[in-house]
């Protein structure tokens, strides 16, 4: 099963409407969840929430006597929602400024901004890549940390239907992180493999034809193999 990264739920995220809180009507704030395990110590379970840090809202005006009357704590609740769903539950805050620090800026949507361009130019220049039969700059952007996920993805299914059998080594040396690329890049050799009728030897790995019976690297026997 293959996971969102952190970058691609932002990115979902920042593109659905914000919520109101139920409460107050006013609009919540998207919040970065700290990293640590929280109430049954399983975690958060998702890397933002929207919380709603209006000070008048009647949730959190009025958590403050309720809570040191049942506990004798001085402490409040702020009202979250887990994105995209109708789901609002409390969150406990020990200050009026409990939790002001995750809030997601409008740094972060210029961070936002900033990828959406890097991955435009990206797939502009894979086009022109596949126009040109460009492989080697192909490959280059497939095994590049500092290109977009969505990009790398592109590149690897683009070796796939016009890379030939010297790709092949690279992407099996690099590691990739991202599940979904990690799945891309496996389809890729396959799909390479496929067209150039070749495989792997399963003793030492080095590329055969599909048919060999026996290696001509290490000399043994992979019929059946």
């Amino acid at each position: 099963m293959a996971f969102e990264t952190r970058d691609e739920t932002l990115e979902k995220i920042l593109s659905q409407k914000k919520p109101a809180c139920p409460h107050c009507n006013h609009g919540m704030d998207l919040w970065e969840v700290p990293p640590l395990s929280f109430s049954d110590g399983l975690g958060w379970g998702v890397p933002f929430l929207y919380v709603c840090f209006n000070d008048d809202c009647p949730l959190f005006k009025q958590g403050w006597d309720d809570i040191m009357e049942q506990v004798g704590q001085k402490s409040s609740f702020r009202c979250m929602n887990y994105p995209g769903t109708e789901t609002f539950e409390l969150l406990p805050v020990f200050s009026s400024f409990g939790g002001s620090g995750q809030i997601v800026t409008d740094e972060t949507e210029a961070r936002k901004k900033a990828q959406e361009e890097a991955i435009k130019s990206g797939f502009s220049i894979l086009a022109d890549c596949y126009v040109h039969k460009d492989l080697v700059q192909i490959l280059k952007m497939t095994l590049d940390g500092e290109e977009p996920v969505r990009v790398r993805i592109k590149a690897a299914e683009m070796l796939g239907d016009l890379a030939d059998t010297e790709a092949i080594d690279p992407l099996r040396n690099s590691k990739f992180a991202n599940p979904k690329l990690q799945d891309e890049v496996i389809l890729a050799i396959a799909k390479i493999h496929e067209r150039c009728f070749t495989r792997e030897c399963p003793f030492c790995a080095e590329i055969i034809k599909k048919q060999a019976n026996i290696c001509k690297h290490c000399k043994m026997t992979v019929a059946g193999e």
